[in-house]
């Protein structure tokens, strides 16, 4: 995104930040070869200060929710993933065999109640888990906006909570080390919730907790991560922030 942006700002290209994303998404899966969706290139374009954005990743509409007051935290495991040439891929793949044999385009369309009822429909338990996984997230992504809204951040963090287990039991994609960070987080006194980030298998988590708890959370993960794999994890801070955009460099 910070590529096409300036390329678009050094030749006076009329393209939208939109059609910067959709580009971004076509480079990784035709050219680096990465199946992924276009949540990270749509952020990074559209984001705005403070908000969090509901995205449907099919038709692009989106909104924008507040997050209010509340410090995230994102966790570095240190475990690094590669995504192109690994399970990443894989997983695609049986979304895309799951939506063909409930007879559907894309699982997106199906409601959690459509796809119980047609659950006998497909005949691995793998590929059934992985549509389970993909309509339930679908479900509590729309469940956390409205949460959001509400300023109802039990809720929400009920919901980050839920989708890291659908994230480890059903789609598989964590590990042992993002396990324990989100795990740790959910008995501290003041977190919300806490789940894996990104692609899986290995990477960040991302806390959404009370200012006053950042003190102690940083204690009680740096020392069981410590006990367990003998270094602490790096920690970031941060908020909500603008989208790509031009910004002047100071000398």
């Amino acid at each position: 995104m910070a590529s096409g942006f300036a390329l678009k700002k050094m030749f006076r290209l009329s393209v939208s930040e939109r059609t910067l994303a959709v580009m971004g998404q076509f480079a990784e899966n035709h050219i680096i070869g990465v199946s992924c969706g276009i949540m990270d290139q749509f952020a990074s374009a559209m984001g705005r200060e403070d908000m969090a954005m509901l995205l449907d990743t099919d038709t692009l509409d989106c909104e924008f929710v507040p997050v209010g007051d509340k410090q995230i935290v994102v966790v570095n495991s240190g475990v690094k993933h590669s995504l192109a040439g690994s399970e990443y891929n894989k997983r695609r793949r049986e979304c895309e065999r799951a939506a063909g044999e409930l007879g559907v385009s894309r699982l997106c369309t199906l409601g959690v109640g459509e796809l119980e009822s047609k659950s006998g429909l497909i005949t691995d338990r793998t590929v059934l888990k992985r549509a389970r996984h993909a309509v339930f997230e679908n479900n509590r992504t729309r469940l956390a906006s409205e949460a959001l809204k509400n300023s109802d951040y039990i809720t929400f963090g009920r919901l980050m909570n839920e989708s890291h287990i659908s994230l480890r039991d059903d789609y598989e994609v964590s590990c042992e080390e993002l396990d324990l960070l989100a795990e740790t987080a959910w008995g501290i006194d003041g977190v919300y919730g806490a789940r894996m980030t990104g692609g899986g298998f290995g990477g960040c988590t991302v806390n959404l907790m009370e200012g006053d708890a950042v003190n102690k959370f940083e204690r009680v993960i740096s020392d069981a991560f410590g006990a367990r794999y003998g270094r602490r994890p790096e920690m970031y801070f941060v908020r909500a922030g603008q989208g790509v955009r031009e910004q002047k460099m100071i000398p």
